[in-house]
């Protein structure tokens, strides 16, 4: 019988585990253009049964993991090409800092300005075993929409975690 301490104590056993393991790490480029309606960002949506229902609050900026021996501009530019199948703009890179996600996932983006049309995307894809325990392996595109949308909407359809990239973009584009 596991009793009120001990249940306790596991906990915060678990808790100690998950400070002391290593942080993932993402790497992104947050792409943006200044038009007629004024600032607007790339998002991208993720792609696979796990996302196919959520909408707001479930984007985020084109990312991906990258390994502690890796240069982290090189893999957010990796990761662009990955998702999106089209080269990252080219331009000058507009550090963003770091943010953490709920899940702990360390995220270092860049914005760049740039104009792609989300038409042209051509996702790359990963495979899952879906639906889970059935054996049956399926491939999933990377991202299943891109659309661009100003700051004030994109605010809502961004991660939760993500949401201080905005506010550092407008900073930094405004000498805030």
């Amino acid at each position: 019988m596991i009793t009120t301490r001990n249940r306790h104590e596991k906990t915060t056993r678990n808790r100690h585990e998950k400070r002391t393991m290593v942080a993932r790490r993402s790497a992104g480029l947050l792409v943006f253009r200044r038009g007629q309606g004024g600032l607007e960002v790339l998002l991208v949506h993720p792609g696979g049964p796990l996302w196919a229902r959520r909408d707001r609050g479930a984007w985020s900026l084109p990312k991906g993991e990258y390994q502690p021996d890796e240069d982290a501009v090189d893999a957010a530019h990796r990761e662009f090409e990955e998702e999106l199948g089209l080269p990252a703009p080219t331009g000058r890179l507009v550090p963003l800092g770091e943010v953490t996600q709920a899940g702990g996932k360390v995220v270092t983006a860049w914005a760049v300005e740039g104009d792609l049309d989300p038409e042209a995307i051509v996702p790359g894809t990963f495979e899952l075993e879906w639906p889970r325990g059935s054996g049956t392996v399926r491939s999933f595109p990377e991202v299943d929409r891109v659309a661009w949308f100003d700051v004030s909407e994109a605010r809502t359809r961004i991660l939760a975690g993500q949401r201080p990239l905005l506010d550092r973009l407008e900073a930094r584009l405004t000498g805030r």
